[in-house]
């Protein structure tokens, strides 16, 4: 009979820290796994904490979901159908909490919206809620705020009013593209000191050649003014405040302020409701806090020379292809971007069906400004490739498990 193999000795060592109590010097054993934490309010109130800013008390309501919600609001009108559903693709392909999407839009284009967004997979699908609403003002003329600048943004001056239960919101136009989890710029709202409610990026960041300081007819924030196409609010807060104004001596509140405002500026403002965020501002600057212009990128980062430090050093976080850059040939570089997200199947390889096209697309667009520098543009789209990766396919196994 074969002779019978006996387990080679445990060399003896010191208990380390995986020994247990009563175990005899050298033999480990092995630690029971460790149950997971499951969802509940235990959970959500630690996600709660971390989301809260210092200082504000902890919120009820907050602790009640089994995790919290980032809130994205979106004003869609005309033939901006196929644009905001592409930049609620890259919202949902990157993130990693679950996102309510508060879309508004006409009468016309609700049932689209429904329908493809009930398309997508269901790996997708459950990683988002939304809710579609009609485009409605409160205060004012309906049909002159639906004029103001672009059909319907001025939607955006009103979310406050609107969206009573909501307490953060961030707010983007149909032409903004997220690179990197929209986790990353939520997080943003726990820089805000105690007076600070909104956040938005410069309009330029060369102030002598930028447009406000060269040619604005009415006050404006900073030395630049700012872009509202990225814009973090929150909503409580905006909702308590009392804002500081050119009309009466006194404080008025958000939606008071808002058709008087208009009535005494209209004929000196061009971008509408822009405008009119930065006259609110300049009379209340504490309550703003300037975020860097990789959160907010437009082919003015890049089409006169690179002008945003950020960018360069972190990469481009959130694209904003303001002047139709992603259906014309002007700048090549934000189009690709747009078709390389527009066109990705959901269920491929990121990698593969992505990063690698884009890579190649990117090479016909070295004769532009934009196009000379594609690190900026891809820089943190790999690192949110990398880290989807890492997350679906790397797998931990226990210390004795093979693979």
């Amino acid at each position: 009979s074969a002779p019978q193999r006996h387990p080679a000795p445990v060399p003896a060592r010191w208990p380390g820290p995986g020994a247990l109590p009563g175990a005899s010097p050298g033999v480990r054993r092995r630690r029971p796994p460790r149950p997971r934490a499951r969802a509940g309010r235990r959970g959500a109130a630690r996600l709660e904490k971390l989301a809260r800013r210092p200082g504000e008390p902890r919120s009820f309501q907050a602790v009640l979901p089994p995790e919290l919600w980032i809130h994205l609001a979106v004003v869609a009108c005309g033939n901006r159908l196929e644009e905001t559903l592409v930049m609620l693709k890259s919202a949902v392909l990157f993130s990693h909490r679950k996102i309510q999407f508060h879309i508004f839009t006409e009468d016309s284009l609700k049932p689209e919206f429904d329908k493809q967004l009930r398309q997508w997979p269901d790996s997708y699908t459950k990683k988002f809620e939304h809710r579609i609403y009609p485009i409605t003002f409160s205060v004012g003329n309906p049909q002159e705020w639906k004029k103001l600048f672009k059909p319907c943004a001025a939607q955006r001056l009103f979310l406050p009013v609107i969206l009573k239960d909501v307490d953060s919101l961030l707010y983007v136009d149909t032409d903004v593209l997220f690179l990197r989890p929209v986790d990353d710029i939520w997080k943003l709202l726990r820089l805000f000191n105690s007076t600070q409610l909104a956040a938005m990026a410069p309009e330029h960041e060369i102030p002598k050649i930028g447009w406000y300081s060269r040619f604005a007819r009415h006050p404006f924030y900073g030395s630049a003014g700012v872009n509202s196409g990225v814009m973090l609010m929150n909503l409580t807060r905006i909702r308590s405040t009392q804002f500081k104004n050119s009309m009466i001596p006194t404080g008025l509140a958000w939606e008071d302020m808002l058709y008087p405002l208009y009535q005494k500026y209209k004929n000196a403002i061009t971008w509408g409701d822009q405008d009119l965020l930065n006259i609110i501002f300049y009379f209340n600057p504490e309550c703003l806090y300037v975020f860097p212009c990789q959160w907010n990128y437009r082919p003015d980062h890049c089409m006169y020379g690179s002008n945003c430090r950020e960018a360069e050093h972190e990469g481009v976080s959130v694209l904003h292809g303001n002047r139709g850059v992603y259906h014309d040939d002007k700048q090549p570089t934000f189009r690709a971007l747009y078709e390389a997200i527009r066109d990705f199947p959901f269920q491929d390889n990121l990698f593969q069906s992505m990063y690698y096209p884009l890579q190649l697309k990117f090479l016909e667009t070295v004769h532009t400004l934009c196009g000379r520098i594609p690190q900026v543009f891809l820089k943190q789209i790999e690192k949110t490739m990398k880290r989807a990766y890492e997350k679906h396919v790397i797998i931990h196994v226990g210390p004795n498990q093979m693979h």
